[in-house]
């Protein structure tokens, strides 16, 4: 499977959670006395369509790239991965409705406190593989025009 073919597919699978997750979202503001959603609901709906666009853009600089495949790849998957962990994570709380605020103390995660470490060390390598693997795509397209 190539670069291309990961960020298309991506985009399908996060434009498909994020209509499913929109009938969740709806249910919930018909159940609610305020009309309004779980927040982790909201939070996984609104993420879904954003990161499926997002998974377009980084096909189109993947189309746009001069380096080569292999690097390429390694970047796509960095990214998608890390925003495939992100909603991994709000749909947990959103099943759970532990939270409305996963940075707050103490972390909770269900019925679990979870070490610091792990929510702040998970969000370094997010932004690490995030920033990083769009930055070696937007490289690969600057070497192209510059």
């Amino acid at each position: 499977m190539n670069a291309l073919t990961i960020c298309y597919l991506a985009a399908g699978v996060f434009f498909l959670a994020g209509l499913l997750s929109g009938i969740w979202k709806y249910s919930g503001i018909l159940r609610s006395e305020e009309a309004v959603a779980p927040e982790y609901v909201n939070i996984l709906h609104r993420a879904s369509l954003l990161y499926s666009f997002a998974s377009i853009l980084l096909a189109e600089f993947v189309k746009l790239s001069s380096l080569n495949e292999p690097l390429e790849l390694v970047a796509v998957i960095s990214v998608i991965g890390f925003f495939a962990f992100a909603q991994i994570t709000y749909l947990i709380h959103a099943l759970l409705g532990d939270t409305d605020n996963q940075f707050r103390k103490p972390y909770q995660l269900g019925p679990f406190r979870m070490p610091g470490i792990i929510i702040h060390g998970s969000m370094v390598l997010l932004i690490l593989g995030e920033v990083g693997g769009f930055a070696i795509l937007f490289y690969g397209y600057l070497r192209t025009v510059i």
